[in-house]
């Protein structure tokens, strides 16, 4: 139900956003919005979201202000009107498809993202834009498709450079772009990205809205581990992960190191290694509910395939197996 509710939702606002100035009087006795308090609004619960271990919980609260959303863009009045209610869509949907994503809903977090994208372009948000282009190719990477999301990290780093260059946007894009290159082998590209990417150290001042633009370097540790590995290079992983498992992570970044370093114990073929950060990696799953963090322990299975001898190994794959919507 809540599914088919957020589609029709989508559905609706998409055709608002196609029709330029729609000619509807205000309702009677509606309040007028506050662009700037509901600005607030959408800040406060990207605030909530990245404190949550249950990201989903925050669902009921995001699904009544977009709602809220919809119904604004309906009695938008005039070109500056149309933009503000475009670029708090741009952001409210990036946070939606943020909450599908980590239930691994690609499908219906694939569509948040395109409709963020199309608010994005209608409000010239550049960095919304390249941000929700951003995300959607996440989408496409996890789901084992590098070569789409290719295309659009391309495009969201054309429309980067047209945006805020104090922003760190075009930084992170080249963050998400490492692990395209990592996904398709090509180490000295992954390599040039991670440079490109760690440039956003010497931005000076408020790199971040700390909403739909997160990205302030402190999640390279954990991606140039995590690429490293893609690439069959453990030995340049390994240090990349200590850093990061140093740094005070939320529970689903956590949950995605651990797994990295339990695959790191499967190169090696040690399985204490493996149980241990595999075990700490279910407990994370277990306690957020994070379908990211259960897709990422579903992955390390084909990993365990030279490990079976030990008697560890098939409670391993029998408790990952066991995990919601990790099959």
């Amino acid at each position: 139900m809540r599914r088919r509710d957020l589609l029709g939702l989508l559905t609706a606002t998409s055709a608002l956003l196609a029709v330029p100035d729609l000619p509807v009087s205000a309702s009677p006795g509606r309040s007028a919005v506050v662009p700037e308090a509901e600005g607030a609004a959408i800040e406060s619960l990207w605030r909530v979201y990245g404190r949550a271990d249950d990201k989903h919980a925050l669902y009921p609260a995001v699904r009544r202000r977009l709602g809220s959303l919809a119904e604004e863009m309906r009695h938008a009045r005039g070109a500056s009107g149309r933009m503000q209610v475009s670029t708090r869509i741009a952001d409210l949907y990036q946070l939606a498809g943020e909450l599908f994503f980590d239930a691994r809903d690609d499908a219906l977090s694939a569509h948040c993202y395109t409709l963020a994208a199309s608010a994005a372009k209608e409000a010239r948000a550049y960095d919304l834009w390249a941000c929700a282009l951003t995300r959607h190719a996440y989408v496409e990477l996890y789901a084992g498709r590098p070569g789409s999301a290719a295309p659009l990290l391309s495009a969201a780093s054309r429309i980067a450079r047209r945006g805020d260059s104090a922003l760190s946007t075009r930084h992170w894009v080249s963050a998400v772009q490492a692990q395209v290159h990592a996904a398709l082998g090509d180490f000295d590209a992954c390599v040039r990205a991670l440079d490109a990417a760690e440039e956003v150290r010497a931005l000076s001042g408020p790199a971040h809205s700390g909403g739909w633009l997160r990205f302030d370097g402190s999640r390279l540790a954990e991606e140039r581990g995590a690429c490293y590995l893609t690439l069959g290079r453990p030995d340049l992983a390994e240090d990349a992960l200590a850093s990061a498992m140093a740094q005070n992570l939320s529970p689903r970044r956590r949950g995605a190191v651990l797994v990295d370093l339990a695959a790191l114990g499967a190169h090696r073929g040690d399985v204490d290694q493996v149980v241990h950060f595999a075990g700490q990696a279910l407990a994370v799953a277990g306690r957020t509910h994070s379908g990211y963090v259960s897709a990422r322990l579903h992955g390390l299975r084909p990993r365990l395939a030279g490990l079976s001898s030990d008697a560890r190994v098939p409670d391993l794959h029998h408790r990952i197996a066991a995990l919601p919507g990790s099959a």
